[in-house]
């Protein structure tokens, strides 16, 4: 055992040998990443020139001669001595290049006659900054106790481009500073100069800029921001006053650095060393200025100072009650962006009596009066003793609003806990977060890499976003370095795997815009066999655990639509796996659709842990770069459009075509309750996340059905309410796609049923579900402010998804308030308009080989495979189960070759459907004449189908007896099973007069009584449904004062109200005694209204602060029920 344990201890020493080893090999390579080229390029530099040096050179010529291959003879000039490197490479092809447009200085180098040693460029064009070397033994100061002004030299700013030299006059610089955005003082100007010329333009200043803030009272990150500004000259030959229209200033280009620079030392941690002397050459879109602070004798540093010993903590019933309303309302707005300076005030004084709310914290930080040195002790005091944020309302305190390191270390420690697969849901927001970092070494740096480490679909999703925020001109060179450290970190395998994704996506990307040049008639996918015959396989970028090995030609198709989207069809490596069929879209932004699915399935996991299930299509979008990407393609789906112009191009004013496309797909009685179910949970869905998240162009080619019920929505080019526009109009004019033919599935027939009731509580329930996670759907949208969605760009976008929250109201207002929304889309005209225009608008895109089908129809039926249709004979008329009362005909069918006679069912309005798609297959032939469908009277009762059966069968026998071509197609289109006909949901049994759900509450000498439903009405005595509203007594009342009422929901026995009405005053000891008196009326214009049933409904039951929500059943006038 003893050599046991000593073998153990010194494995234990080599395994701690050899991570120490492994930790300096890693910081190394983190340090020398392969793709910086300034510090890992494989060259050997020669020495620089110290800017001590380059200051006593100002004034100094000398002469350089350049040799390149760019020109036949030598190249000799004169220039001054504190000229760069950059500079000389850029005057060099000022000589070499006609148009310097597309020339970046970066791509070339100087190199030494004679010697393999190249000169390093001082200046690097990814807003670096190049400092002064100063003594390791300088004194230090503490920023906190220097009291002088900031002030610093505008020298020059060099290497202006020709085109401005010649379009702009009267240059001049702006600086300003901030913190978190906000301004810190009113920024500082330079005088207007002209533009001079030596070597290269420049313009020259040579003046101090002094901010009025002594440098103690500077936030640790505050951030310079220089501007360079010019106004326009005036067009040759203008008069005066068009030249003063002219002369506007513009912005040419502008640069933000921190003024603080970060500097890593030994424990307790890092130091900020103030920019008190030497240069700066600050880089913009093609020029150079030159900033000289003052030489100072000392460094002014800026360390972290401790938290304060003491930070009091109070109750929050010790405050007096108008402060606790005020406190109250303030808190309830879930977010820092519209705080005022009174709410800043009221949350900063009583910052002590709050700190259990850790939701509130984000509230309060945003309220610290300011940020300077003396005052961080007390803030990361309350920091460190306010209680824990969970690790998703940690996500606001990455906001730009919070640039302080050790809040937004603080935060980051509290997301450490966050699970991988968590983590992905948020990873887009983490990635814009690293914006707002102040540097570049940073604990959300770290957190993000150590967490790819750790499992590749981090890795794999980490590594195209950053890609795709390469893009971003501002922040480009923070992403390529994060990019290179990244691929550092993973390994070469990985590595190896990303170049195989990029060269698919640029071999797609090719393809695509070939196919979109092509004349429709050639548009052909080609050119992906030859990848994958060098790469055996490949992830794709939607998602690494898909992994293809080829792809099927055959099955890939384009999309006709204006970017030509095309349609993939992968083979899975797995060969139990289908093919993988993805969308590739090029020309599209995709970024806008990632982050609505992103949101839409946030909110469907927010669903499912409170235990309700939304039945939500959840598919994959990914964006690859700009204006490319992958999308998911969901099986067994199609469109609205193409569901409802099956009845013609006039379908989407049809109630029944989603009815009758479910039943076709659903033949039996239990496949169809099923769709059902899923199609009113998924609408519902849709509902609440459409409307809360403003998603408009909503026609229905972007609105999709499956098969088995389930509703989802495609394409959100427009969302946050902007709205797609027909001239001045809006095309979206109600909150949600919410139509008549969704409502006659929900309710089984054309009247309401109980399971619109359903539908509606589902509605309400997920939008409250929803509106207790407002903070994160506001902070994860914050987030994404800059990231460069033209919709999504200011607060006022914001501001769209936080009033549709409404998170000030309760849920009982919400519900009222949803409910309106959900009867103003029911009963919106325009939503069809837009339908029926968009079926119009796509007729010239409708393929000649689209064949027309039978709404009823499973499947198309073929002589050849079933047999030819030698008889038809209708037999009889049966009752249907559905809430249309209607009647259906049994026919029965004979074909050759089958000793069994089939028996199918068949309405007048399918025979109708069949003749009309028949007059269009067979326009020139002699089809029979249809019966009538006009009748006299009641057209549902037993004499019009006896009369119906007859002309029926007359119509098929000739149909039969037709031209071979007609009889030949006629009904064997037709369903042959069993009897499929849909069976509605029973209504409540044994409710003679129905039922009414009420929601009833007591809270603050105020009663709460919300009319939610009513189920199983009567009808009225002439057969029609009455138009239902709701009265309410208070009892006792002899004065008969307490009379309340609904609304009068119009034809129908199952209304839904949802309205709220409210007794004030009343004594929480008078409830024992109090009774409700509720009387359901039908609302007559010309007579007396008529009583359909009522009930008492004693409060001795209630609890005061509980919700008593209950199913309470009518009666008559002297009925049990109403005693």
């Amino acid at each position: 055992s003893t050599q046991s344990l000593c073998k153990t201890m010194i494995l234990l020493y080599l395994s701690s040998d050899i991570i120490t080893v492994c930790v300096c090999v890693s910081r190394l390579r983190s340090a020398y990443p392969h793709s910086n080229y300034s510090t890992n390029a494989g060259f050997v530099w020669s020495p620089s020139v110290g800017h001590d040096e380059l200051h006593q050179a100002l004034g100094v010529s000398m002469k350089v001669t350049i040799i390149s291959e760019h020109f036949r003879e030598p190249l000799t000039f004169t220039c001054d001595g504190s000229s760069t490197v950059d500079l000389l490479i850029y005057q060099t092809l000022c000589y070499a290049q006609d148009d310097l447009d597309h020339v970046n200085v970066d791509d070339y180098l100087l190199k030494v006659c004679g010697h393999e040693e190249f000169l390093n460029n001082t200046f690097n064009a990814n807003f670096h900054t190049t400092l002064q070397s100063r003594s390791c033994m300088a004194p230090i100061q503490e920023a906190g106790l220097v009291t002088n002004l900031l002030s610093f030299n505008v020298y020059a700013a060099h290497r202006i481009p020709i085109t401005w030299a010649t379009s702009y006059e009267g240059f001049f610089l702006s600086c300003s500073l901030t913190h978190g955005g906000v301004e810190l003082c009113a920024p500082q100007h330079t005088s207007k100069q002209a533009i001079s010329k030596y070597l290269f333009h420049l313009v020259v200043w040579d003046q101090r800029v002094c901010f009025p803030v002594p440098i103690n009272q500077l936030p640790r990150e505050t951030q310079l921001t220089v501007t360079l500004h010019a106004s326009l000259l005036p067009p040759p030959g203008g008069g005066e006053e068009k030249g003063k229209q002219w002369r506007s200033i513009e912005a040419l280009g502008w640069v933000t650095m921190p003024l603080f620079n970060f500097r890593h030392s030994s424990p307790p941690g890092c130091e900020c060393v103030c920019h008190l002397g030497g240069a700066i050459y600050i880089t913009l879109p093609s020029s150079v200025p030159q900033v000289d602070f003052p030489t100072s004798s000392f460094e002014v540093v800026f360390s972290t100072p401790p938290p304060a010993d003491f930070c009091p903590q109070y109750e929050f019933s010790r405050l007096d009650t108008t402060s606790q309303t005020q406190l109250q309302n303030v808190l309830k707005q879930k977010a820092f962006f519209w705080l005022t300076a009174d709410d800043k005030r009221l949350l900063w004084e009583k910052r002590a009596y709050y700190q259990t709310e850790s939701v509130a914290l984000p509230l309060v930080l945003a309220s610290a009066p300011c940020w300077q040195w003396a005052c961080l002790p007390e803030i990361y005091a309350l920091l460190r003793q306010w209680a824990c944020l969970v690790h998703l309302d940690a996500l606001g305190l990455l906001h730009a609003s919070f640039p302080d390191q050790e809040l937004r270390r603080t935060a980051v420690q509290w997301m450490d806990s966050i699970s991988d697969t968590e983590l992905l849901d948020y990873l887009p927001q983490l990635v814009q977060a690293l914006k707002y970092e102040c540097y570049l070494d940073s604990s959300l740096v770290r957190f993000l890499l150590r967490r790819a480490i750790g499992d590749i679909r981090i890795a794999h999703y980490l590594f195209w976003l950053l890609k795709d925020n390469l893009q971003d001109s501002q922040f480009s060179a923070r992403y390529q370095h994060l990019l290179a450290a990244l691929l550092c970190c993973v390994g070469r395998a990985l590595r190896d795997e990303f170049d195989r994704q990029c060269w698919l996506v640029s071999i797609l990307t090719k393809v695509a815009q070939k196919v979109r040049d092509a004349s429709p008639s050639s548009r052909q996918v080609k050119e992906m066999k030859q990848y994958f015959s060098i790469n055996s396989c490949c992830r794709l970028p939607l998602n690494p655990a898909l992994l293809v090995t080829g792809i099927n030609i055959q099955s890939c198709s384009f999309f006709n639509s204006n970017a030509v989207p095309l349609k993939l069809s992968f083979q899975n490596l797995d060969p139990l796996g289908e093919n993988i069929n993805v969308i590739f879209k090029s020309g599209d932004d995709l970024r806008q659709d990632m982050l609505t699915l992103q949101m839409i399935r946030i909110m469907n996991k927010i669903w499912i842990q409170e235990g309700l299930d939304m039945r939500m299509v959840i598919f994959k979008c990914f964006s690859t770069g700009r204006g490319r990407g992958m999308v998911e393609m969901i099986p067994h789906a199609d469109t609205l459009r193409k569901i409802q112009v099956e009845h013609g191009v006039t379908g989407s004013f049809k109630d029944r075509t989603l009815a009758d496309w479910l039943q076709k797909h659903n033949p039996t009685d239990e496949q169809y309750d099923k769709a059902v179910e899923n199609f009113i949970y998924s609408c519902a869905g849709c509902c609440v996340a459409t409307y809360i998240l403003g998603i408009c162009d909503r026609h229905n080619d972007n609105i999709m059905l499956k098969t088995s019920g389930h509703m989802f929505h495609i394409d959100f080019g427009k969302f946050l309410g902007h709205a797609q526009m027909f001239g001045n109009i809006k095309r979206d004019r109600a909150p949600f796609v919410f139509t008549s033919d969704m409502a006659y599935v929900i309710n089984g027939g054309d009247k309401p049923s109980s399971r619109f009731h359903d539908f509606v509580d589902l509605c309400c329930e997920a939008y409250n579900l929803i509106r207790k996670h407002t903070h994160l759907f506001l902070n994860l949208l914050g987030l994404m402010l800059s990231c460069g969605i033209p919709e999504l760009s200011d607060l006022d976008d914001l501001k769209y998804v936080c009033d549709a929250l409404r998170p000030n109201e309760s849920e009982a207002d919400a519900t009222m308030y949803f409910t309106r929304l959900i009867e103003s889309s029911l009963c919106s005209v325009a939503t069809k308009l837009n339908f029926f225009f968009h079926n119009l608008a796509q007729m010239k895109f409708a393929s000649s080989e689209d064949r027309l089908t039978l709404s009823f129809a499973p499947r198309v039926y073929t002589a050849r495979s079933d047999g030819l249709i030698k008889n038809l004979f209708i037999c009889r008329h049966i009752r249907t189960a559905s809430t249309s009362k209607g009647y259906a005909f049994v026919v029965r069918v004979e074909r050759e070759g089958q000793l069994e006679v089939q028996l199918v069912q068949r309405t007048f309005e399918e025979f109708q459907e069949l003749h009309s798609k028949l007059g269009l297959v067979f326009p020139s032939s002699k089809l029979p004449s249809f019966p009538s469908r006009l009748v006299i009277g009641r057209s549902r009762g037993e004499a019009t189908a006896d009369r119906r059966k007859d002309e029926l069968n007359g119509y098929v026998w000739h149909l039969i007896h037709a031209a071979p071509e007609v009889a030949q197609v006629s009904p064997d289109k037709a369903h042959p099973g069993e009897l499929w006909w849909c069976v509605s949901w029973a209504p409540a049994s044994g409710k003679e007069l129905g039922e009414i759900k009420l929601s009833i509450s007591y809270k603050n000498d105020k009663l709460f009584i919300m009319v939610m439903h009513i189920r199983g009405l009567v009808s009225l005595s002439d057969g029609t449904d009455p138009d239902p509203y709701v009265k309410l007594y208070l009892l006792p009342d002899p004065m008969k004062m307490s009379k309340k009422k609904t609304k009068a929901a119009r034809r129908t026995c199952n209304p839904t109200y949802n309205e709220m009405l409210v007794y004030d005053r009343i004594p929480r000891g008078d409830l024992d005694q109090r009774l409700i008196h509720l009387r359901v009326l039908s609302d007559g214009a010309f007579w007396e209204n008529t009583l359909l049933g009522q009930t008492f409904i004693h409060l001795n039951r209630l609890v005061p602060g509980q919700h008593w929500v209950d199913w309470h059943q009518l009666g008559g006038a002297g009925s049990d029920s109403a005693h």
